[in-house]
């Protein structure tokens, strides 16, 4: 049977035509072949074997359907002769206006080079120093996050931007699911006021609002108003708008240069009879992205295609140069509009296109929205139109005055004759009402040169929109995007063809992105509603949050009163009368020296603290040039051992230590050894230590209460395979500060700050009232993990740090360890979070089981995200690890937490250092002292800003010590083994 078509060869048709699918159609079109041209071949082939008319018939030239029964050749075949010579006709007729209209038939390799050519221009207009310059203003719009679902609220949007201002109040409710609710009123702008002074015209909108709010009887009420204002603003903060210049027939003066925001509160406030809360001034392509953002939360691009064209979309803080921070994401209002101005598109310009500029009101101005927009595309083609028509082209050469009356074919015509049925009768009736008298050739041509300009429209914004597509997928580091396009605009709306075209163009021209476009339904006034709601959920939200990590910001006073207490706490674990019930228990540890520089010999460190137990043979040489040498050796103590007899146990450890001597050949050397025993101990003498309580997992029976060094001696008796001297039993803490005093003579202080936390320093005798003897100095063993014990710190514990005392293995011990060491920062931030999820401030509220995983948030993720050099979207890569789904707000609001609760960690930790050093410095009566800390731990070492907050709260509370922190290289191992050399020392200088 003979197929017909009512309509010409253009894209309109082409998924009814058979095989135009598989064989081009619009991406044809686009790649510089229009549709009706490159097909023609085929179709004359086709005509004659009754594939198709291509020609428009009238209703009543129209065949009838044919019958069921075998049609009549003859018949069949005149239809199909008088096919092919229309046909032939027609394709020749669009022939001659594809190759008059080359120009403006852009390949994919010319559009892919346009996208980047804007991509360079949206990078000039980001950055500060080619920004003045920049014709692209990429104009930071201080929108920072797109709506979440959780707003709730009562708004007014206001929508200037044209001849009528529109008013809206919009609710937002959460009773079952999130609904709106808008009630509107239009009013008049006047041409009188558009063009008048801005006192005027600001009179006016607080004329209408104070109108709008008596209807809906809210005078009484101060509601937070947003404020769509569509013309090119520069902003500073979210509330603020500096008209640039004013568009779309506005002219009043005193307005350009001047803060919106402001003109409009002054008139309210001249009224006097309502008040308003302005907090946000909103670009209409932003109220579009809003607008679709509410209803689709990937949406982060906004595009208007309607009289006038632009684009904005979330960027990341970092890349703005403008906006200090760099730190989540901002919507940037691109004004591309204005692309091409500085002569980049130059090449791709037509004499039409230059023409429309000179006979605009601000030529060389906005010219890639010249070649786009709907106020345009109905000139271009009138002259298209025109031009053809004197050079016989068009209507015999007939040109009336109607066809030479600029504005007069607009860009509704433009829409009508694309449309696919009625299109060239819709063509005629146009063309007619312009004086020409049309034949079917002319309106198929018209109908084509339609086709090419809006084409072009479309390709072209599909080009800048993909140069944003890509900038988007740069920034989130994927290998293929995912997001929505809000659009709204009466060309993107009104046009038959071209919101399919663009979406192809777009998808062809960016393939690794999946894009949804979503059409803006309730328009630019209920965006502004929603950046309001946004805005208005971010302050309440962020008071709150605030409100709650105050807690953790302690003052000056705060902090000397901490100092206060652990030097009263110091006091009373030293004397005699005070210790038995003191928190801080104030271990002596028999230690009397630091290293002079005189040791010398080779020693054992044995390292027990963990799952893994160390054993090393340390070589130190003085002299000239002193040196330490050391070979160790790692071995796993298994849980079963860990959680065994002592007698398992040590018989364990000395086994390792068997072993380690036969790998380092020295079985029958009878050599001196250190002893570094990481848990808490009561020492008698520097070889002897009674566990007073296992930690850290370790359970092994019949140990607490005895001295580990008898039941390590009695271990290697059992063994009977080697002998060992062993000189001193050592904490963590300790050797820390004999490994740094090696380097440093000056260092008389150890600190831990890693899992666990804890200090030691050299007390004056004097002073140690638990052992003996006035003379010299002592190493002191705090354990000033305790300190806080007796509810001393209570004043400063927040609900996060009780809870996480609550469910810790040692409830209501180890207090000020807990708020300041890597075992439990990450459990305190684990406990905001939640809490910050349970008010609705995070991961949209829903606690995921991850975060319900105790343990979970482990201190080393603290570190990582605090790091400066960490770009938000890597912080967000790590909370997706831990299962935690969030959005770059979310992890603005996490970074936040976790800098609180390290930098209060640091800061407690800095004013309990500071009691140490003054106590030293009043032991010795002196006006200033020079001291140096040696330090070791994760937290210390990995943590970005913990070293530095707690030297400058050192130096802020103890103003009359200098003190220097000296990393501790080589671990306790090493420190091990220096006190045994001075111990050796000590020993060898009592006997002599």
């Amino acid at each position: 049977p003979i197929q017909s078509s009512i309509w010409p060869s253009s894209d309109a048709n082409d998924s009814l035509r058979p095989g135009r699918e598989r064989g081009g159609g619009d991406a044809a079109a686009s790649a510089g072949h229009v549709p009706g041209s490159g097909a023609a071949c085929a179709r004359r082939r086709g005509a004659l074997a009754g594939l198709q008319f291509s020609f428009p018939l009238t209703a009543k030239d129209k065949p009838p359907p044919p019958p069921r029964t075998e049609p009549h050749v003859p018949a069949m075949i005149a239809a199909q002769l008088l096919a092919y010579f229309f046909t032939e006709l027609k394709d020749d007729q669009l022939k001659k206006i594809d190759k008059y209209l080359y120009s403006m038939r852009l390949s994919d390799e010319t559009l892919v080079d346009i996208m980047s050519r804007f991509k360079r221009e949206m990078h000039n207009g980001l950055s500060r120093d080619f920004n003045p310059t920049a014709t692209v203003k990429m104009l930071p719009t201080f929108v920072r996050s797109i709506p979440d679902g959780s707003e709730k609220g009562d708004f007014i949007a206001l929508d200037l931007g044209g001849s009528y201002f529109r008013i809206l109040r919009v609710k937002v409710s959460h009773e079952k699911k999130q609904t709106v609710q808008m009630e509107t009123e239009i009013y008049d702008t006047p041409e009188d006021i558009m063009h008048g002074t801005g006192t005027r015209l600001f009179d006016h909108v607080a004329e209408c609002l104070g109108d709008f709010m008596e209807k809906q009887q809210i005078k009484d009420k101060k509601l937070p108003v947003g404020f769509t204002f569509s013309f090119p603003c520069r902003q500073s903060k979210l509330d603020e708008g500096i008209l640039i210049t004013w568009t779309k027939r506005f002219k009043a003066s005193g307005v350009e240069g001047a803060d919106v925001v402001k003109l409009l509160n002054k008139a309210i406030k001249k009224r006097g009879d309502y008040d308003a809360d302005i907090m946000a001034v909103v670009n209409d392509t932003v109220g579009t992205m809003m607008t679709c953002g509410f209803d689709d939360q990937r949406c982060e691009v906004g595009l208007i295609i309607g009289t006038g064209t632009n684009a904005c979309y979330m960027e990341e803080l970092r890349h703005i140069d403008l906006v200090e921070g760099d730190e989540g994401r901002m919507c940037i209002n691109t004004e591309w509009g204005a692309f091409g101005d500085d002569g980049s598109l130059e090449d791709i310009r037509t004499e039409f296109d230059k023409e429309i500029d000179r006979g605009s009101l601000n030529p060389g101005k906005q010219l890639f929205e010249k070649m786009v927009s709907g106020q345009y595309m109905g000139e271009l083609v009138r002259l298209i139109l025109v031009k053809m028509a004197k050079e016989g082209l068009l209507f015999e050469g007939r040109i009336t005055p109607e066809l030479l009356t600029k504005g007069k074919f607009e860009t509704k015509h433009v829409s009508a004759i694309e449309k696919s049925k009625e299109g060239l009768n819709k063509a005629k009736e146009i063309l007619t009402r312009l004086g020409v008298e049309p034949s079917h050739e002319d309106c198929i041509a018209v109908q084509h040169v339609c086709t090419i300009v809006s084409f072009r429209s479309a390709n072209l914004v599909a080009s800048t929109l993909g140069a944003i597509l890509n900038q988007l997928r740069d920034n989130k580091g994927v290998t293929r995007l995912r997001t929505t396009v809000g659009v709204d605009g009466s060309l993107y709306k009104m046009h038959p063809q071209y919101a399919r075209r663009l979406q192809k163009t777009t998808r062809r021209l960016v393939p690794d992105s999946d894009v949804r476009f979503l059409l803006s339904e309730s328009g630019s006034g209920k965006g502004a509603a929603m950046v309001t709601a946004v805005a208005y959920r971010l302050s309440e939200q962020h008071r709150l949050i605030d409100e709650t990590l105050a807690e953790f910001k302690l003052t000056h006073e705060q902090l000397l009163q901490i100092k206060k207490r652990m030097r009263s706490e110091i006091e009373a674990g030293l004397r005699k009368k005070t210790h038995e019930n003191a928190k801080v228990k104030m271990l002596p540890t028999f230690v009397r020296s630091t290293p002079d520089g005189t040791e010398n010999g080779d020693f054992l460190a044995l390292d027990l603290g963990g799952t893994n137990f160390r054993v090393l043979l340390v070589k130190i040489r003085s002299g000239k040039r002193r040196t330490v040498e050391m070979h160790n050796k790692i071995y796993a103590i298994p849980i079963e051992v860990m959680q065994g007899t002592g007698e398992e146990l040590f018989d364990h450890i000395v086994s390792c230590i068997s072993d380690f001597l036969d790998y380092m050949g020295i079985k029958g050397a009878r050599l001196p050894l250190g002893f570094t025993f990481s848990f808490p101990c009561k020492q008698t003498s520097l070889d002897a230590g009674i566990l007073l309580n296992w930690t850290k997992g370790f359970k092994a029976t019949d140990c607490e209460g005895e001295d580990v060094v008898y039941l390590l001696r009695e271990g290697i008796r059992r063994r009977e395979e080697f002998d060992l001297d062993v000189v001193a039993v050592v904490n963590d803490t300790v050797g820390t500060m004999m490994t740094c005093a090696y380097e440093e003579p000056n260092c008389e202080i150890g600190l831990i700050v890693g899992t666990g936390s804890n200090a030691c320093y050299m007390e004056e005798m004097r002073n140690v009232e638990m052992v003996e003897g006035d003379q010299g100095r002592m190493c002191v063993n705090m354990e000033w993990g305790a300190f806080g014990d007796n509810g001393c710190l209570d004043d400063i514990r927040t609900i996060y740090d009780k809870a996480v005392d609550d469910y810790s293995l040692n409830a209501g011990k180890q207090r000020y360890e807990k708020m300041i060491s890597g075992m439990y920062l990450g459990e305190i931030v684990r406990n905001i979070l939640i809490d910050f999820t349970k008010r609705g401030f995070l991961f949209r509220g829903q606690i995921s089981e991850s975060l319900k995983t105790r343990g979970i948030f482990e201190t080393k993720f603290l570190s990582q995200i605090e790091s400066d050099r960490l770009a938000l979207l890597q912080v967000r890569t790590i909370l997706q690890q831990l299962g935690l789904n969030c959005t770059c707000d979310d992890s603005i609001i996490v970074k936040m937490v976790c800098g609180a609760v390290s930098r209060r960690g640091a800061q407690v930790c800095g004013a309990g250092m500071a009691a140490v050093v003054d106590k030293i410095r009043e032991n010795r009566g002196l006006d200033h002292l020079d001291i140096t800390v040696g330090v070791d731990g994760t937290l210390y070492k990995l943590h970005p800003h913990f070293s530095r907050i707690m030297h400058q709260t050192v130096k802020d509370l103890a103003p009359k010590c200098n003190v220097t922190f000296l990393l501790s290289e080589d671990g306790s191992g090493k420190g091990a083994a220096l006190i045994t050399a001075v111990g050796c020392r000590l020993r060898d200088a009592e006997q002599n």
